[in-house]
């Protein structure tokens, strides 16, 4: 039990900076700043639910997938890129009349659909379970397999616990954001919300580059 403990408690230290779920709760904060705490505590749980199964996947299936579809490492970091540089300057800079803009601050109730959406793109992924986990998740399955460090049976269920522990940690944090909502007020949310916008855009950049960076020295080699 120790064993198995203390390999979960290796994944934290790996995965959660790449998760950095404070992160997360910044974007959660400027998307849901105007819907009701129903929908934000759906959106939480959802969330979290799907950063599990990208991990999950990731574990998995992931080299699977990326070489059926002939996908690098660096052309999933350059994606995320583009999508978190996206994400950013949709909040730096709003367009009220978008469908998507309208969704997130209509007061009622919105349909699950679109609420699922925001769930998965993009507090799951790229925000939480990005480029950089899911990269670090793919080079560790072609190790675990091979690890002696821990017993087999360890290197079968430390995975799922570690996603589910992940995962858990995620929920807390986002649930937690409520309080943060309203200690903040509307118009704290909002300044944080272009602040956010402007570090998205930056991070989405920098993913752009070190995937680009990629690129070329593999070219090189």
């Amino acid at each position: 039990m120790f064993e198995l403990i203390k390999a979960i408690g290796f994944g934290l230290m790996v995965l959660l900076p790449l998760v950095n779920p404070l992160t997360t709760v910044a974007l959660f904060l400027g998307l849901c700043k105007n819907m009701t705490l129903e929908e934000r505590n759906y959106q939480a749980r959802m969330a979290s639910i799907y950063v599990f199964v990208i991990m999950l996947v990731a574990f998995y299936a992931g080299t699977s997938v990326m070489n059926t579809f002939s996908i690098s490492i660096s052309g999933l970091r350059i994606a995320g890129g583009l999508i978190i540089s996206f994400i950013g300057f949709r909040m730096l800079f709003p367009i009220q009349n978008d469908e998507y803009s309208l969704s997130l601050n209509d007061g009622k109730s919105s349909n699950n659909t679109k609420i699922s959406n925001i769930a998965f793109v993009p507090l799951a992924m790229p925000s939480t379970a990005g480029p950089g986990t899911i990269a670090m998740i793919i080079s560790w399955v072609s190790t675990v397999h091979d690890n002696v460090y821990f017993s087999p049976w360890v290197n079968t269920i430390a995975p799922i616990l570690l996603f589910i522990t992940i995962s858990f940690i995620v929920w807390i944090v986002l649930r937690s954001s409520s309080a943060i909502m309203h200690i903040v007020g509307s118009n704290g949310i909002e300044a944080v919300s272009r602040l956010i916008g402007f570090l998205l855009v930056c991070m989405g950049v920098q993913f752009i580059i070190n995937g680009i960076i990629e690129v070329i020295n593999n070219y090189h080699i």
